[in-house]
């Protein structure tokens, strides 16, 4: 599949098959986010991977949107270490970008994933930090949950011409 098809095939998957994913797509998940931009080239981000039912099993317990966790066999928590920042508070976007390389990896792999948002939410980063045992300087952005999809899902068109605007608003 090539950069263009698999930008605009890629689908939120959130119902899984039981079947583990293979240690080589796993590492292959972890060099494509740590290829991501970042500000300074900081290169901030740590990843948390969870494969641990019990583990897996309180996510939901946390963040509410995060069932899809419960069918899951692997999640990958992305954060950054604040003090590796050169711009401070830029490691938003640079985790998020490592988050959608995740998600075009999996695509790309045939897995399935989706972002379940936990950065503002301050009680979601509490609880997963708590659950996860992070540093303090280190602070959670995502989870990714990543599996074999069980079922496939059709491109979905989200062009919007009028939310383009040329020179000015």
């Amino acid at each position: 599949m090539d950069a263009l098809e698999n930008l605009m095939t890629r689908r939120s998957i959130r119902r899984f098959t039981d079947q583990p994913v293979a240690e080589a797509d796993i590492a292959t998940l972890f060099h494509a986010a740590m290829a991501a931009p970042s500000a300074g080239n900081s290169q901030p981000w740590h990843f948390v991977r969870i494969s641990d039912r019990a583990i897996l099993n309180q996510l939901p317990d946390i963040q509410p949107h995060s069932r899809m966790m419960l069918g899951a066999s692997l999640a990958i928590l992305v954060c950054a270490d604040v003090t590796l920042e050169k711009h401070e508070g830029f490691w938003v976007q640079d985790c998020s970008a490592a988050t959608q390389n995740i998600l075009l990896a999996a695509h790309a792999l045939g897995l399935g994933a989706v972002w379940c948002g936990l950065h503002p939410r301050t009680a979601w980063c509490e609880g997963v930090s708590r659950l996860l045992n992070l540093p303090h300087h280190v602070q959670p952005l995502s989870l990714v949950a990543v599996g074999y999809p069980l079922d496939a899902k059709d491109p979905a068109e989200r062009f919007k011409s009028e939310r383009i605007h040329i020179n000015r608003w």
